[in-house]
């Protein structure tokens, strides 16, 4: 018996775990990829950006965060727009910027969550199904089934309680896998959004001519 025949045994109930194991697998490989993006070295992006802001060069700062199209470089990005408003509007457009940025990396995850939960819960209704059809069968036997009748009932119904773990236990790991990686770009990005705040800050509110061009890509 192959992989197909198992997998045709345990009904429809399988078809329902298989159709979240899709789901699952098309959110994992969006969130892998995405933060695979997401990632940048941050000590390194940090030092340039003081050096745009110092020198007052906002508009290089700009066009540099534009080049590294990260969820930190547009939360700087969005918040140098604004620094010809001075500090606190610098300040809330960062905030603003990083809720967005948020929401951003955790589209998904819900689903994920959704998906290592169901699928063991759907493997549990196909084996209780499947027990109960069993039973129904030894009754309709009335009571002259053996034991062969008794336990290829019971290991049909398991089948989809194996398939439902095999879904949601990788699942749940990788949730919480992306679960950790987000928070660990949030970190870092109140991490730059409180260093630039504070260079801002100590540069004091200056005359600065930011590009036209470049706020019009934005």
């Amino acid at each position: 018996m192959n992989l197909l025949d198992i997998f045709l045994k345990g009904g429809f109930i399988m078809w329902l775990i298989l159709a979240s194991s899709i789901v699952g697998l098309a959110v994992s490989i969006d969130r892998f990829i995405m933060l695979r993006k997401a990632k940048i070295n941050v000590p390194a992006f940090m030092v340039r950006i003081r050096g745009f802001i110092k020198k007052k060069d906002i508009s290089g700062a700009i066009s540099y965060c534009m080049q590294e199209k990260s969820p930190v470089a547009n939360i700087v990005r969005k918040g140098l727009k604004k620094y010809k408003y001075g500090h606190d509007r610098v300040k809330d457009a960062i905030e603003n910027a990083g809720s967005q940025e948020v929401s951003k990396l955790e589209k998904g995850l819900s689903v994920l969550a959704s998906v290592a939960g169901i699928a063991p819960l759907l493997g549990f209704l196909g084996t209780v199904t499947g027990m109960i059809q069993a039973f129904m069968t030894i009754q309709d036997l009335a009571g002259a089934a053996n034991p062969s009748d008794l336990a290829g009932g019971i290991w049909e119904a398991l089948i989809t309680t194996a398939f439902g773990l095999i879904i949601g236990i990788p699942a749940l790991a990788l949730y919480n896998y992306f679960l950790s990686a987000v928070k660990k770009l949030v970190g870092e990005m109140e991490t730059v959004a409180n260093d630039v705040i504070d260079v801002i800050q100590d540069g004091g509110k200056d005359e600065v001519e930011i590009d036209d061009e470049i706020e019009m890509e934005l």
